[in-house]
C-alpha cells in the first residue's frame, strides 16, 4: 500500500498568530498525509514542548522530528532534549528521531534522523565575522571565546556524525531506502541562501562537515542503495545529488508562514 508524508521545516510556531496558524494546520490535513516530517525549528526552548503537544492533538498523525538551533533558544541543549525525550515517551505520536533507531516507512524505505549542527569546519571559521544569536541565546555557548565556540561546534557535529553513522549503516542492513532528517546542510552544495550557495564567512555557521563526510563515505560503500537527506536551517531552498545514490534537498522557508515543502510518496 501506497504511503506519502508531508515534510515541513523552519515553522518557527512561536512567530505565528491564528491564522497562519490554522493555515498550516489546514494544509497538512488537505494532504491526508500518514505522517508529518519536521527538520527542526520548531519553536523556542519556553514553548517547544507545548507547540509539539499542540500539532500532536491537532493533527492527530505520526509527527517525526529534530530540531533546530531556534528550539534550544532561552534554554540549553542538555534540557531541551532531555525535556523533548520526556515528551515523546507521553506520546506515542510524536517521534525525536535523535533518540531513535530506524523506523519503518514501508518494506524498502526507512526513516532516521539527528538534529545536527553547524560545525564550523567548512568555509573560514577564523576569519568570519559572523555572530548569530546562537552563541547569546543558547546556555552552553554563552560566555565563550570565539576559539572556544569552535571547539563545541566541532563537538556537536561530531556527535551527530558518529550518531548518524551507526543508524545508516544499521538502516542499510535491511533496507534498500533511506530517508535522513536533520536541521543543518551536510554540505556546502547544499547549504543555499537566496538561491546562492553561502560563502565563506556563512558556511561555518550553517553547514555540517563532519555529517556530510560521514555520509558520503557509508553511501559510497553501499552503491546500490539511495539515500535522500531532508533538511533546512538556511531559509532557503535548493537541490544537489552529491553522488549517484545521495541527494539532499534543503527547503526554504517563511517565518509567520509555516508551510508544507514537499508531499513525499512512498
Amino acid at each position: 500500500m501506497s504511503k506519502k508524508f508531508a515534510w515541513a521545516t523552519d515553522l518557527h510556531l512561536n512567530f505565528v498568530g491564528k491564522y497562519g496558524w490554522n493555515k498550516f494546520k489546514d494544509q497538512v490535513k488537505k494532504y491526508s498525509p500518514n505522517g508529518l516530517l519536521i527538520s527542526g525549528d520548531i519553536a523556542e526552548a519556553t514553548t517547544i514542548s507545548s507547540y509539539l503537544k499542540k500539532l500532536n492533538e491537532f493533527l492527530k498523525i505520526p509527527i517525526y522530528f529534530v530540531l533546530g538551533n531556534h528550539d534550544f533558544y532561552d534554554g540549553s541543549i542538555s534540557k531541551v532534549r532531555e525535556e523533548v525525550d520526556m515528551l515523546m515517551k507521553k506520546s506515542y505520536q510524536l517521534y525525536f528521531l535523535d533518540s531513535l533507531a530506524e523506523i519503518k516507512l514501508n518494506d524498502d524505505v526507512a526513516l532516521i534522523g539527528h538534529s545536527g549542527w553547524a560545525d564550523g569546519r567548512l568555509g573560514n571559521y577564523e576569519k568570519s565575522p559572523v555572530f548569530l544569536n546562537d552563541y547569546i541565546m543558547i546556555e552552553e555557548f554563552k560566555s565563550l571565546l570565539k576559539s572556544q565556540r569552535l571547539e563545541l561546534l566541532n563537538e556537536l557535529g561530531n556527535e551527530s556524525a558518529a550518531n548518524l553513522k551507526d543508524k545508516l549503516e544499521g538502516a542499510l542492513e535491511e533496507y534498500s531506502k533511506i530517508i535522513l532528517l536533520t536541521h543543518v546542510p551536510p554540505f556546502k552544495e547544499s547549504c543555499w541562501h537566496e538561491g546562492k550557495i553561502s560563502d565563506e564567512n556563512y558556511l561555518p555557521h550553517f553547514s555540517c562537515k563532519s555529517v556530510g563526510d560521514t555520509l558520503k563515505s557509508v553511501m559510497g560503500s553501499h552503491p546500490d542503495s539511495y539515500l535522500t537527506v531532508l533538511c533546512g536551517h538556511t531559509h532557503s531552498a535548493g537541490e544537489v545529488k552529491v553522488l549517484p545514490n545521495l541527494r539532499v534537498l534543503t527547503a526554504g522557508a517563511e517565518y509567520g508562514i509555516p508551510r508544507v515543502e514537499k508531499v513525499i510518496n512512498l
